[in-house]
């Protein structure tokens, strides 16, 4: 008895030594006073840098758009010459080739010939033009009249006149105007019961036609394009057998020239005339105005060309 005893104290001296211990848990009765070693951080962290403001300022700029140029092209690797071997070739492996403005009217009839097309087709030419000016000015956007040396429209243009003068009513119905007559002329027009392809009006009729401001557009009467005049006889001179173009999306110019069928040097003759009125517009001590240049018929692909060899030697002398 007295041995069990002795045990039994033994065993509960050893717990209360491990209980009282500092490692012990800390939901047991434990002395909140006792010795704990802790972890001590010995390092300090490292500062992020700030970025520098000039790197940002530079990854914000904008990046130029990168204009590639087709002429200077470099050559593939592997391949012998610049100038491709065969007709048929894969066209981003060679330089661009333009041609003179003859080259081009001659290879139009000749796809014409071969691809079976009619022969009356129309030609057209795409022009891009430079507008820049001096100090951040810009060439507006413009429409003009021009008379071809050769026109290719069988009919000729209906030119309305509004006047209320009768001499001047009478002259112009001498002269071919299709319709003359004042006021009374802007419930039939608002009503489609006429029609006209050119609308000429003298100064004191400007304020009496306004509310066909909405129907006509771009036809409406503007000194501008010439149509507002008190010259009646000029006006129905240029505009009965004129060839009217517009600069279309700020620097293009899409018309037509003529027909196929028509002779080439009547087409050239046609091209002539269009590009040296279209490079009045720019004074030619900016350079040249046309930028890119290409012909096309209805049927055809399109051919890029020169417009050096078109405009006359005394506007390209100016333009250098």
């Amino acid at each position: 008895m007295a041995t069990c005893t002795r045990n039994v104290w033994k065993v509960l001296s050893g717990c209360q030594k491990q209980l009282l211990s500092a490692g012990g848990p800390s939901y047991l009765a434990v002395s909140q006073a006792a010795p704990r070693t802790l972890p001590i951080r010995t390092y300090a962290a490292v500062r992020a840098l700030k970025k520098d403001k000039k790197e940002e300022a530079k990854k914000e700029e904008k990046k130029e758009k990168r204009v590639i140029d087709d002429k200077d092209r470099p050559k593939p690797f592997g391949k012998t010459a610049w100038v491709p071997v065969d007709d048929v070739y894969v066209k981003r492996f060679y330089a661009r080739v333009i041609h003179s403005a003859a080259d081009s009217i001659d290879m139009l009839k000749r796809f014409q010939k071969l691809d079976f097309t009619p022969a009356d087709q129309p030609v057209y030419i795409d022009l891009k033009l430079d507008m820049k000016l001096e100090k951040k000015k810009k060439v507006d956007p413009f429409v003009s009249t021009v008379h071809l040396p050769h026109p290719f429209k069988t009919e000729m243009n209906k030119v309305l006149v509004f006047t209320e003068d009768s001499g001047q009513a009478t002259f112009a119905k001498e002269n071919g105007a299709a319709f003359v007559g004042g006021a009374e002329l802007i419930q039939p027009i608002l009503d489609d019961e006429i029609s006209a392809d050119f609308y000429v009006a003298v100064p004191d009729m400007l304020t009496k036609i306004v509310p066909l401001k909405n129907k006509l557009r771009k036809k409406f009467p503007k000194s501008k394009r010439g149509t507002v005049t008190n010259n009646i006889s000029q006006a129905l001179q240029l505009f009965k057998t004129g060839h009217e173009y517009q600069v279309e999306s700020d620097c293009f110019v899409r018309t037509q020239i003529a027909t196929l069928d028509m002779p080439s040097e009547q087409i050239f003759a046609n091209l002539q005339a269009i590009l040296t009125d279209v490079c009045s517009r720019r004074p030619a001590s900016l350079g040249p105005f046309v930028e890119r240049a290409i012909m096309s018929s209805q049927t055809s692909e399109a051919i890029w060309f020169r417009t050096e060899s078109v405009l006359p030697e005394a506007a390209q002398t100016d333009e250098k």
